[in-house]
């Protein structure tokens, strides 16, 4: 088509934040408006791309976009989007929209700057996930570093500062890494563009093992950073206990699955066999796994603190996503038996839909803490309780929410999950069983944390007597993730479908 709609979705935001600069700081509601404005924008392209994939293929690449950038050094303004990443980048504009929505009641300060740097943030994840050249996917996944940090900087709680300086010296220790990693890949394959590159196989010779292992590593810890794996995660609780509400829902909805869609986009193809070694042979990588699953749990268990909980609660979530890939990296040289495909595939196509399901069902428990907090201005959970008969709409919510969070079957979260387990269990069984751990943990936290604490027991009328229930604009934010998260728990087969359709494609190139 004529119409370069990958170009448009990525330069919509950009558009918005410029525009927004020409408005004067004192009229915030031109600016809050045409935010909003350019977030919908993005999101009705982000939606015409993924319906546009589905009906083409999602096996493939479309809508490819190829132009010169640096020919000297061979690099391209190369975009493209598939099943896989198509649902990412709707899921990135449809929080990016709830967001701007929700924080034109929040944010009163600053809110040129806000709108400004959050549009900015958008344009970064969509560059991410239409990156098919090595370089451009460094260029994005820097760009979004700096709004976000300017975004708990600036609008966040108390110790703002020091959660921001740790979030971006952890990224950029393993944006280095990647850095270097990305220059050995060229040399060795005289290309940058990701599939050109895992087609070559870098660093493949057995004489070159040690280095292809050093190369695989330096992608792994920097996409491990970000989603937050153990012992990677310290940087995660600061950042989510005092970023504002909504940079709490896009750090948690859409910047861990940056790492986690790298592992998939990146490392897997290009890395293979060390992936398979260190799975295998040597398994770090599940071990990372189940610990973040099960720590993350057990901690949660152990906070007072209601964001803090959800912050520690994405670090287990994540984890059943690197097990998922666990999964898939265990079967590669034994995938010549349909049982084999079939539980390498489950294992990818799990991982995948935990982080499309995970996005939803977190961003939608930040918003919850930021509407609880806005009226009690404390997320103390000892200072709750029998808030259910106090403001039964936000109970009624939070329970559907939390529920999907544990992965209760009928719900979006029980699937992700399911698919990881399905394909662990087929190659390493032992992981599997360690790892359902977590989901006994994950349901105790919810029940006992958030349910009895907050919404059970004996009302303090003195404290929470006068205490007001959802207003319209908070339930409209909610609506169309509770709508998501009960449809897909219920029917998901069109959101797999897509992701299978990709995933597929990238398990037929594995050798």
């Amino acid at each position: 088509m004529n119409f370069q709609i990958l170009s448009a979705t990525l330069l919509a935001p950009l558009a918005g934040a410029l525009l927004i600069l020409v408005i004067p700081r004192e009229d915030v509601r031109a600016i809050r408006r045409l935010g909003i404005a350019f977030a919908c924008l993005t999101l009705i392209l982000t939606t015409i791309i993924w319906a546009g994939v589905v009906q083409a293929g999602a096996g493939e690449m479309q809508y490819s976009e190829r132009y010169p950038w640096i020919p000297a050094f061979n690099i391209w303004y190369s975009l493209g989007v598939d099943g896989l990443s198509a649902p990412m980048l709707f899921l990135t504009a449809l929080l990016a929209t709830l967001s701007l929505f929700y924080s034109a009641r929040t944010i009163e300060t600053r809110v040129k700057e806000y709108y400004f740097l959050f549009l900015l943030l958008e344009t970064g994840l969509f560059g991410v996930f239409l990156s098919l050249d090595l370089v451009l996917f460094y260029v994005f996944w820097e760009a979004g570093l700096v709004p976000m940090f300017l975004l708990i900087g600036v609008w966040g709680g108390e110790r703002r500062e020091y959660a921001a300086i740790k979030f971006l010296l952890y990224t950029l220790v393993g944006s280095a890494a990647m850095l270097l990693a990305i220059i050995g890949v060229y040399f060795q394959t005289r290309t940058f563009e990701i599939m050109e590159a895992a087609a070559k196989g870098p660093f493949s010779s057995p004489d070159q093992w040690t280095v292809a292992c050093i190369a695989f590593w330096a992608f792994f810890v920097a996409f491990a950073i970000k989603v937050s794996s153990f012992p990677f995660h310290t940087w995660l609780p600061d950042a989510h206990t005092e970023a504002p509400t909504a940079g709490s829902v896009m750090l948690a909805g859409i910047l861990l699955k940056l790492g986690a869609y790298g592992l998939i986009r990146i490392a897997l193809p290009l890395f293979p066999e060390p992936f398979h070694y260190f799975v295998v042979d040597v398994p770090i990588i599940p071990v990372i796994a189940v610990i973040s699953i099960v720590y993350g749990a057990l901690v949660c268990m152990a906070q007072w603190d209601l964001k803090r909980l959800v912050a520690y609660s994405s670090v287990a979530h994540m984890g059943y996503i690197t097990l998922g890939l666990c999964a898939t990296a265990a079967g590669i040289g034994m995938l010549d038996s349909e049982e084999a495909i079939n539980a390498a595939a489950s294992g990818l196509n799990g991982a995948a839909m935990q982080m499309f399901t995970h996005g939803i069902i977190t961003g939608g428990m930040f918003f919850l803490v930021g509407i609880i907090h806005e009226r009690t201005h404390t997320r103390d959970l000892k200072a709750f309780g029998g808030l259910a008969t106090q403001i039964p709409y936000y109970y009624g919510i939070t329970m559907v929410t939390s529920l999907a969070s544990l992965g209760l079957p009928g719900l979006a979260g029980f699937w992700g999950e399911f698919f990881v387990f399905r394909g662990t269990v087929g190659f390493i069984p032992v992981v599997a069983s360690i790892g359902v751990l977590g989901t006994v943990f994950t349901a105790a936290y919810i029940l006992w944390k958030i349910v009895q604490h907050v919404f059970l027991g004996t009302l303090d009328q003195e404290r929470w007597g006068n205490l007001s229930d959802m207003e319209w604009w908070e339930k409209v934010t909610m609506w169309p993730l509770l709508l998501i998260m009960i449809i897909l728990g219920f029917y998901p087969t069109p959101l797999l479908d897509s992701f299978n359709s990709a995933l597929t494609a990238l398990l037929q190139a594995l050798p």
